[in-house]
């Protein structure tokens, strides 16, 4: 992987603009320590830091076209450019031997249609220094990041934040928008960050912008709902292909691929087929907790014993709680919640020690009905239906047992206060656009002054299409994945130089698995059918008998012993429209296992900490 960055300002003098974007590939030289480059013209400046993976010696960037008139700077892998590179390759004299020349050419001689050609996963820059005219685009599902800022003719663009600040002139102002957006869900919604006049380019968008007019962006994908009209076990079939396929196209690398392996289906299933379908036994890494109740060490062992592959396993203690804020504030650049960017990083720096990319297990969730939240909305269904008599006396019961420290995967008890935090918020959430952090009365309580403010987000499909769940994995595709799960693996992999690989978002997994009716996905309260279905001989019973646990974080024990008091400081310390009294009571609640507010302590912890050094920097 790589970082790429762009800045067009008609008032910089031309070394200025120079040591700005060299500042700016300096505050992402973790995305891209090989190399470095610059092409710049008088009003602009065109910026690349890269992570070689493929035509190790060639493929220097920014590149630019024989007649230098195209500069490019792109991050990612196109996994079919060998064939993409043969349909171009008699309309184009190549010089190198890797997708980035192919790209590049592609878009030059096709324009933005090229885009949909394109397997893979990238952010882009094509400057047309000619026409002054410049290209932007993300991939389908946004895994990789592109930000950008414009204003009074001028316009910069960046991988990252921290970035893009070190190039833009702009304001950074708060979006008292994006703030309520945060504080709701733990991440932004598609197209904003918490600066004002600060966006990202749209997953399966592509922007147009040059001097003379505003920018545009325009969809080249959309999530399509088809209907699929062959049996259940074809479908089995075209899944058990597509699936394959798709981790055999993530192979394609001039350097060593690995493998992260959680101990849970979905990384445990892409190790399987690496194994047992195209013969690959690939270097493997497993991150534990010493907190048993979060360790997953031993899930991951029995797949390393069936598939025979090279093991590697570290574990992560309570005190690496300030790896995370670090992760946080200097890669993420932003307030964002998702405390499993620890294990993430952790487990990124273990593998970056050995390969230089990794496949994951990113997005089945998402793609095949296995988040929890599904199940409770199907308990749900059945739950509304009790007299409202009977389930306040069974609230009252439950809320009377304290909330135990144990992860929820382990225990009836914090299940069932789990439960009740959704059903009292599911009203507030429907339309779903994801999780909220509170209910709407809580959320009053909490923020006062941004109760009413939030964004809409874009692209998300008719609900009226789909039933309840279907309408949950759907925006959870087009928002929860892209804004939380894809961008927490970028950050934490690319803060340790590993290019991460999901063979489970390939386009054609997504819509195939969109084209299944929701009943196939999920049986009552079991979830990710189609995977159990058609892969079941490659994992052990054990792995698809155990309950989901995902890769949490013991953030509710910190907040017992110890951060509280820190977050209490910061409270106080830190001029926001957070109500402090009902955070107070929050903090007593969760210190008396009354509730577990662990999450959410966390979410305004870290946007606390985020305004602090915010201040210091203003």
């Amino acid at each position: 992987m790589c970082g790429i960055a762009f800045s067009y300002n008609p008032d910089s003098r031309q070394n200025l603009l120079n040591m700005k974007m060299t500042q700016a590939l300096q505050e992402m030289k973790h995305r891209g320590p090989d190399d470095s480059g610059i092409q710049k013209g008088t009003l602009w400046a065109v910026g690349h830091c890269r992570l070689s993976i493929i035509d190790l010696q060639a493929s220097r960037q920014p590149m630019m076209d024989k007649n230098k008139r195209f500069y490019f700077a792109y991050n990612g892998e196109t996994y079919n450019f060998k064939e993409l590179r043969h349909s171009l390759k008699q309309r184009w004299n190549f010089q190198t031997a890797g997708d980035t020349e192919t790209v590049m050419a592609g878009l030059i001689i096709e324009g933005p249609s090229f885009l949909q050609k394109m397997r893979g996963m990238w952010a882009l820059s094509l400057w047309d220094s000619l026409k002054q005219k410049l290209l932007l685009a993300r991939d389908r599902l946004g895994k990789k990041p592109l930000y950008f800022t414009t204003d009074n003719h001028t316009f910069s663009c960046a991988s990252e934040l921290n970035g893009l600040l070190k190039l833009s002139a702009s304001s950074e102002e708060e979006d008292p928008n994006s703030a309520a957006d945060y504080l709701r869900y733990g991440y932004y919604l598609p197209g904003t960050t918490i600066y004002k006049g600060v966006q990202e380019v749209l997953p399966g968008h592509y922007l147009l912008w040059s001097p003379d007019q505003s920018h545009e962006q325009h969809s080249f994908w959309g999530l399509a709902f088809g209907q699929f009209s062959g049996s259940k076990r074809e479908a089995g079939l075209i899944l058990q292909e597509k699936l394959v396929a798709a981790v055999r196209r993530r192979l394609v690398a001039d350097v060593e691929v690995g493998a992260f392996l959680s101990g849970g289906i979905d990384s445990s299933l892409v190790v399987g087929i690496l194994g047992d379908r195209l013969n690959v036994h690939p270097k493997t890494f497993t991150i534990g907790f010493s907190d048993k109740d979060f360790d997953e060490r031993s899930y991951a062992r029995l797949i390393v014993e069936r598939f025979g592959t090279e093991h590697y396993e570290e574990c992560v203690t309570l005190e690496d709680s300030n790896k995370l804020t670090d992760l946080v504030l200097n890669h993420v650049g932003q307030p964002f919640a998702d405390s499993s960017l620890l294990p993430s990083a952790a487990v990124a720096g273990l593998a970056s020690s050995h390969v230089k990319v990794a496949l994951s297990g990113d997005g089945a969730d998402e793609l095949f009905s296995g988040y929890q939240r599904y199940q409770v909305r199907a308990i749900l269904r059945w739950y509304t239906r009790l007299p409202s008599k009977i389930r306040k006396n069974l609230e009252k019961v439950i809320r009377a047992i304290p909330g135990p420290i144990a992860h929820h995967s382990w225990n009836l008890i914090k299940k069932a206060h789990l439960f009740l935090d959704i059903a009292q918020r599911h009203l507030d959430e429907t339309p779903y656009v994801g999780s909220l952090m509170y209910s709407r009365k809580d959320f009053m309580r909490l923020v006062p002054d941004l109760a009413q403010m939030g964004h809409t987000p874009p692209n998300l499909p008719e609900q009226t299409r789909l039933d309840d769940i279907h309408a949950m994995m759907a925006a959870d595709t087009l928002v929860y994945l892209p804004q939380d799960n894809l961008l927490k693996v970028d950050r934490a992999s690319m803060s340790r130089s590993l290019e991460v690989r999901s063979p489970f978002v390939d386009h054609d997994i997504v819509e195939f698995a969109f084209s299944l009716p929701r009943s196939w996905h999920r049986s009552g309260l079991m979830g990710k059918k189609m995977l159990r279905d058609n892969f079941s001989d490659l994992l052990p019973a054990r792995l698809w008998q155990r309950r989901k646990q995902g890769f949490a974080v013991p953030v509710h024990v910190w907040f017992r012993q110890g951060m509280e008091t820190t977050l209490q400081e910061l409270l106080y310390t830190s001029s926001t429209s957070i109500n402090s009294g009902f955070v107070e009571q929050m903090i007593d609640e969760h210190k008396t296992c009354r509730r577990d507010h662990g999450y959410r302590l966390w979410n305004i912890y870290i946007y606390l900490l985020w305004r602090q050094q915010h201040m210091k920097r203003s």
